[in-house]
């Protein structure tokens, strides 16, 4: 089954298709500037019953006219099937639409990351017969954008990289970055954005702290996380099953950061049942390098 956080991968570029300048430019690879863009059907089946399928397929049409076929897959772990696979993504689009295709693999995972981005040869030991290079985003790669001043730049690669470092320790201070952008960003374009990054987190730790950022951040935001929240909060029905919740997600985010939690500190948090201070406490959990650090000034 198609998880959220697969589909956010590649769906991203759908939605921001001009991400793909931006990624290239972070890989190091020159393509020129895309002037127009059009998302054009997935679906690579020819008339056996073999189904071909590839996530995202966008044309781009380029500043020195040379237009582009760019094949977005999201991947979420390693599949020895997936280079044949892609293979004929690549000769299939090639022989249909008669332009140059390309491969981008967007990963969560540096080693499955790796492993996709192997070159792969086809054909005879002595004499290969094709060979596949894909081009790879993903944690070992994409950049790790912690200050909104960057996230303001370029909020699409923001939004990547969020979900490309689902797994980072500090991936929390990228989640705090972005939040603090989107109290400034009109909502048309701030909603999007929050739905992706949410959808990218998927079931990992990182997800449950960008619902509490959201939460606290973004508190006009009337988008479905808020109103899942709220809803959750009404259904407990008390501010003591609150605070729980508000204390466990502390502690889970510094666990999440490999930061030692002392029996004494750890009593502090579960204890407390002032809301305003556990969220205040769970915002400087995302970036203290110690639990002290947390407690400051209280």
């Amino acid at each position: 089954m198609v998880s959220s956080s697969h589909e956010a991968m590649h769906r991203i570029f759908q939605d921001y298709p001009g991400l793909f300048s931006g990624v290239s430019e972070v890989l190091g690879i020159d393509f020129a500037p895309p002037t127009s863009v059009t998302v054009l059907p997935s679906d690579l089946t020819e008339t056996s019953p073999v189904e071909r399928r590839v996530d995202t397929l966008v044309r781009l049409e380029t500043e020195d006219d040379e237009p582009l076929l760019l094949a977005i897959e999201a991947q979420g772990q390693k599949d020895p099937a997936k280079p044949a696979s892609w293979a004929y993504y690549a000769s299939y689009l090639l022989t249909k639409y008669r332009l140059q295709p390309m491969l981008l693999v967007v990963c969560q995972d540096r080693a499955t990351a790796e492993w996709a981005a192997r070159e792969v040869n086809f054909g005879p030991r002595q004499w290969p017969l094709l060979t596949l290079r894909p081009l790879v985003a993903g944690p070992h790669n994409m950049p790790v954008i912690t200050d909104p001043t960057e996230v303001r730049k370029d909020l699409a690669l923001a939004t990547l990289s969020a979900i490309t470092h689902a797994k980072n320790p500090d991936v929390g201070a990228i989640l705090k970055a972005v939040t603090t952008v989107l109290r400034d960003t009109p909502q048309a374009i701030a909603e999007p954005i929050t739905e992706l990054i949410s959808q990218g987190l998927g079931k990992h730790p990182a997800a449950e702290l960008w619902r509490n950022l959201v939460a606290v951040d973004l508190s006009f935001y009337k988008s479905y996380i808020a109103e899942e929240i709220r809803d959750e909060g009404r259904a407990e029905g008390r501010a003591e099953g609150e605070a729980r919740r508000a204390a466990k997600d502390i502690l889970a985010v510094l666990a999440e950061r490999g930061i030692d939690v002392p029996e004494d500190a750890r009593q502090r948090i579960t204890n407390c049942g002032d809301l305003e201070t556990l969220h205040r406490w769970l915002l400087r959990a995302v970036t203290a390098p110690s639990t002290d650090e947390i407690f400051a000034d209280e």
